[in-house]
């Protein structure tokens, strides 16, 4: 062998080490370009409306295509401009992913976006294949469950390996290991026509068998990515919108609690006023259909201070009835600028209920409850108290508590879920001279979300109604 064939032997040897290295970065950086712009994408709560809505207008569906296409089209520009970067170009992963999640029609049409600065570059070959692969995982995605195309793994190995272990035991047709066939399988009719024509389409390719193979794996790799990346972030929406559902399923019930004693009561006190005074029998109905209704009816989470004391008004009432002019007095002491002040519905009643049951009722002369409201700075204070018994201990002392009881429970846990540690709740109790119940709220709750708008315009259309 003579000295120039050793050298030019020596040098397509240097060019195919340096391919090979070329092709294995370009694989790992590919597969770091996919995780970035999945996770990049991830970030934009538009991306996420759109992604995950159940059912997409053909303007949704054209406005998520967008943040698909404007991007990766560049991806394919970069790749035909600057030289050996390649990673960039992962229209093919794209067009399935598309095909995949919204069809066959939707996905051909952003393979001819994407391929469109491979045609100016003469890759004639770049939009019909694309088409293809867009048509096929398009009736694929139709054919199988939004489930099993979500948990497609990027982790093949296991997946054959579960594959192997689960139908050794009991044969069954999986359609994940049928995706991951079919997602190889094109790339391996991809990177071959590429090789025919070399011109007219794009493919990475290897002279080495090993790369080859890892070059075959790397589309389903790259599309798995992408979909673990949703699907986390999918499921994490799923447990906070079940997360809302159940506070909002609780709020219903702490909301919409009556003490049945009070309902009893209040039965017998009509009952007992029908034959005698059956005016004042008429009028507790009434206040009591009130209440009931209050309390059933669908509302937002937070109301006026204003209507919040117009239906403990009504509770009062009846109480009083019950008691007696005599033994149950109301004092009120409110900052007009309170009243405007919204607050969660049905705060003061079970503090009344308490202060009455617990603090006047063992009382033989009865005795006052006092409510009062202010400003605080940026928090309005709303304070239930009464002269009653209070909360006897052993020793006597004064005491400061959060409340015990159901419905100094309801009310704090009501607090705790709405505003978190951005609300106070104290008890003072001094036994033998009653018991003041303090509760300190941001006056501003729109930070805090909800059902803040909503309450809102029922408050409005409650006004409008009114006048």
């Amino acid at each position: 062998m003579t000295d120039s064939e050793t050298g030019c032997n020596r040098a397509r040897y240097s060019e195919s080490v340096v391919d090979d290295k070329l092709i294995l970065i370009t694989l790992l950086v590919k597969l770091g370009v996919a995780a970035s712009v999945a996770s990049a994408l991830a970030r934009s709560r538009t991306f996420q409306r759109l992604l995950f809505a159940e059912n997409r207008s053909s303007k949704q569906t054209l406005s998520l295509l967008a943040f698909f296409l404007v991007p990766l089209t560049l991806g394919v520009w970069v790749r035909l401009n600057v030289p050996n970067f390649q990673a960039a170009d992962i229209s093919f992963e794209t067009v399935i992913l598309l095909g995949l999640m919204l069809g066959p029609g939707w996905a051909m049409l952003s393979a001819v976006v994407l391929a469109l600065p491979a045609e100016i570059r003469h890759e004639y070959l770049a939009a019909p294949i694309l088409c293809g692969v867009g048509l096929i995982c398009g009736v694929f995605g139709a054919w199988v469950e939004k489930e099993e195309i979500w948990s497609f793994t990027p982790f093949v190995d296991l997946s054959i390996y579960r594959w192997v272990r689960r139908n050794l035991r009991k044969p069954k047709f999986d359609r994940q290991i049928l995706l991951l066939v079919l997602i190889t399988g094109m790339e391996v009719v991809h990177v071959w026509l590429s090789s025919e024509y070399p011109h007219r389409l794009f493919a990475l390719d290897s002279e080495s068998n090993l790369l080859q193979v890892l070059v075959w794996l790397c589309a389903p790799v790259v599309v798995g990515i992408m979909l673990k990346v949703w699907n986390a972030l999918r499921i994490e929406l799923k447990l906070e919108e079940q997360k809302r559902l159940v506070l909002e399923a609780r709020l219903d019930a702490l909301q919409r609690q009556i003490n049945p004693h009070f309902l009893f009561n209040t039965l017998n006190s009509i009952a007992s006023l029908v034959r005698f005074r059956p005016d004042l029998a008429r009028e507790m109905i009434v206040k009591l259909a009130n209440l009931l209704r209050a309390m059933l009816k669908d509302h937002g989470t937070y109301v006026l201070l204003r209507e919040e004391l117009s239906f403990t008004d009504d509770y009062l009432d009846i109480e009083v009835v019950r008691f007696g002019v005599e033994k149950l007095r109301v004092v009120k002491e409110l900052d007009e600028r309170t009243l405007d002040v919204l607050v969660p519905s049905i705060l003061l009643q079970p503090l009344i209920e308490n202060s009455i049951k617990h603090g006047l009722e063992p009382r033989i002369h009865g005795g006052t409850i006092t409510i009062r409201s202010r400003m605080q700075g940026d928090s309005v204070v709303v304070e239930v108290e009464d002269d009653g018994v209070g909360i006897v201990l052993n020793p006597p002392t004064t005491l400061e508590r959060q409340g015990a009881g159901i419905g100094m429970k309801n009310v704090r846990e009501r607090l705790e879920v709405l505003y978190g540690n951005r609300a106070r709740f104290t008890v003072v109790s001094r036994p033998g001279r009653g018991t003041l119940v303090s509760i300190e709220l941001p006056a501003n709750v729109a930070e805090f979300g909800g059902n803040v708008a909503e309450s809102r315009s029922q408050v409005q259309v409650r006004a409008t109604s009114d006048s």
